[in-house]
């Protein structure tokens, strides 16, 4: 299989705290990777180094054989990398389908009406499609978490980088955000999914891996990985299994 993303030797620090400390992980095209570990541990920093939002002090990222280190977050989404994020923040006083055109317009460049007919497929994809006129202030929880989402389908990604997307859902919800994600996966879509619900990774993912103070600390199987006395030792009661 050939890696459509990877991070080569990440570091990055906050008041002299190394977050991420030369972390590497690739992605295969098409897999999908769950990433555990504690709050702190430098998942959503990680994420945050792969899309641009913040820059590492040392190390690389290669998106499809290139090095997008030095890209913008919209550089790297024109590319093809999507992402959610942990708290959803729609835009409330516009309708759901003007939220999903946002990215459609500003994710990659398209003629308006592709825009929209990409707005409606997202939609349709995260189970919206009825409440497409609805404003988003009156969505309910998992609603908002589809949404954000569909925002992230709307530019096309290759590659779509999910932060704790199910965190906070009802177990049904979290069953009805796995079928979806499932379903996404069957479209070719690779995922890299920070998750603490680890019942939901192991549902979807194909490999896992454990990070402890930014550090990689296990790799595999994602039965395999949980079941580990490293990750045992350093999760235990923090995962919700």
């Amino acid at each position: 299989m050939t890696a459509i993303l990877q991070a080569e030797h990440l570091t990055k620090s906050y008041g002299g705290v190394k977050v991420v400390d030369d972390l590497s992980v690739s992605l295969q095209a098409g897999e999908a990777l769950g990433v555990v570990g504690p709050n702190g541990a430098g998942k959503t920093t990680t994420l945050n180094l792969l899309t641009g939002i913040v820059h590492p002090e040392g190390g690389t990222v290669i998106f499809q054989g290139r090095d997008i280190s030095r890209l913008s977050p919209d550089e790297r989404c024109h590319l093809g990398l999507g992402r959610t994020y942990q708290i959803p923040r729609p835009f409330e006083g516009m309708t759901v389908f003007e939220n999903v055109l946002v990215g459609a317009t500003y994710g990659r460049k398209r003629s308006e009406k592709a825009s929209y007919d990409l707005c409606a497929r997202a939609l349709h994809r995260t189970g919206l499609l009825s409440k497409a006129n609805h404003l988003a202030e009156s969505l309910s929880l998992l609603d908002r978490k589809q949404l954000e989402l569909a925002r992230a389908l709307a530019v096309e990604p290759k590659v779509l980088l999910l932060d704790e997307i199910a965190g906070g859902l009802t177990e049904h919800e979290v069953q009805v955000l796995i079928e979806t994600i499932k379903q996404l996966r069957t479209e070719g879509i690779s995922i890299i999914w920070i998750e603490h619900i680890v019942h939901a990774l192991l549902a979807v993912v194909d490999r896992l891996i454990a990070i402890d103070f930014g550090r990689l600390i296990a790799e595999g199987d994602p039965r395999t990985v949980i079941n580990s006395p490293e990750v045992r030792d350093v999760y235990m009661g923090s995962l919700m299994i």
